[in-house]
């Protein structure tokens, strides 16, 4: 089939990566210049199914949204518009019920996926920065007890969990600093971190030599479904001044937060709300005072990762609309949490450029699956709605959407991803 892929961000990359891989005629079409330059550009780079899928729920409460303990999202200012649906929607998919079933497909999703980004690095070589294994940090006996709920839950769900002690903890990472209070610290095998936009760029450099083609400054302004036998769907897109329309047999959407003003004529509203993650990235000061590999403080819910010469730090979702900027308490607690764990990690100072301060927008529905799959409009495929765990869900989202462009059945189950459970 002739396809187009709206958008190319890591999830965008992958999903044209996959569908060159299985003979197609890709297209991709972005707005920036280049490759994951928005959501992808500089996340936090940890890829952790079994925390990320234990925390469903346990930070669904309206107590923690405006700085209370236990939530990864905050709140600067009260809701607006259909934000409050959002929020209701969120929090009742937080509820005990509800959390099971959404643990379950969660946790699938990225296991699969890490196991498929797992086969792409090792067949294709793709270099890039990156470590194995986690560590948690629990400040309080208090926090630890709070997060019991979800310990336990880990280990329900399979995962090795190892507590150590907080010496055990300094042993795993040296450069810990002593003065900052350390109950204790949970290990976790299987989790790890990685660079996201080096392996973008570098899967993309594998899908262009298979033949894809990437069309970078490129908008697309809307798409019009094609009268008649078969799926067409022209792509109407300017690049420059020039305007420029293209037929398509499919055409892949998984262009996160545009992804709503491009679907809305077709008749498909997608309940995704901008959710702000921020990251400060910096030039590893001293090896010997940097972080062996990635750690998280457990009550800030910000993680702090040696990626190859640098040290990112990140953390601080944020809920706003599209457009807002970047916040500078968000930025602030980064800065703080990295000094109490690692104060001589990074060149914080010096000639200017050395920190690259980022926030980026999170698409993100309020149950927390992705829509992965085909929309009710013929010919439009929808991968998008990942939320804080894009990086997570990219391989595998990308493989299962192919093998059901294809015609054949996921290896891992989608039910929770159909985009018909919102109606779309």
């Amino acid at each position: 089939m002739k396809i187009a892929v709206v958008g190319a961000g890591v999830v965008g990359i992958t999903t044209a990566y996959e569908l060159t891989l299985d003979g197609h005629e890709v297209t991709v079409f972005d707005r920036r210049h280049t490759a994951a330059e928005e959501a992808s550009f500089a996340n936090g780079s940890v890829i952790t199914p079994g925390w990320s899928t234990a925390r469903i729920g346990a930070e669904r409460a309206w107590r923690t949204l405006f700085g209370g303990p236990g939530s990864a999202l905050q709140l600067d200012r009260l809701p607006r518009g259909a934000q409050w649906r959002w929020l209701w929607q969120w929090h009742q998919c937080g509820r005990p019920g509800a959390r099971a079933g959404l643990q379950r497909q969660m946790l699938g999703l990225m296991a699969y996926s890490q196991e498929r980004q797992g086969d792409l690095g090792a067949t294709l070589n793709l270099d890039h920065d990156r470590c194995q294994g986690l560590l948690l940090l629990w400040r309080t006996a208090q926090d630890l007890e709070r997060a019991q709920p979800t310990m336990d839950l880990m280990r329900e769900m399979g995962l090795t969990a190892r507590t150590l002690s907080g010496d055990d903890a300094r042993q795993l990472e040296p450069a810990l600093q002593g003065g900052t209070p350390l109950h204790s610290a949970t290990e976790l095998e299987g989790e790890s971190a990685a660079n996201c936009r080096e392996f973008a760029l570098l899967l993309r450099g594998e899908a262009q030599r298979l033949g894809c083609h990437f069309m970078f400054g490129s908008t697309v302004e809307r798409m019009t479904p094609v009268d008649g036998p078969g799926r067409a769907v022209t792509v109407h897109h300017r690049q420059a001044d020039a305007a420029t329309a293209s037929t398509f047999d499919a055409v892949a959407i998984c262009a996160g937060m545009a992804s709503v003003g491009l679907l809305r004529p077709l008749g498909l509203r997608l309940p995704l709300q901008a959710v702000y993650g921020h990251s400060i990235s910096a030039p590893v000061r001293e090896p010997v005072d940097a972080p062996v590999a990635a750690v998280v403080d457990t009550r800030h819910h910000v993680s702090i990762v040696r990626l190859g010469q640098r040290v990112r730090v990140a953390g601080g979702a944020r809920l706003d609309g599209p457009g807002a900027g970047r916040s500078p308490e968000a930025l602030k607690q980064l800065y703080r949490v990295l000094a109490d764990w690692y104060p001589g990690a990074a060149q914080l100072g010096g000639r200017h450029g050395q920190v690259q301060e980022w926030h980026g927008v999170q698409a993100s529905l309020p149950d927390g699956p992705p829509l992965i799959g085909a929309s009710r409009v013929p010919g439009i495929w929808l991968n998008l709605g990942h939320g804080a765990h894009g990086w997570s869900m990219a391989c595998g989202s990308a493989r299962a959407l192919a093998d059901g462009m294809a015609g054949r059945a996921p290896e891992v189950d989608l039910a929770g991803c159909a985009p018909g459970r919102f109606g779309l």
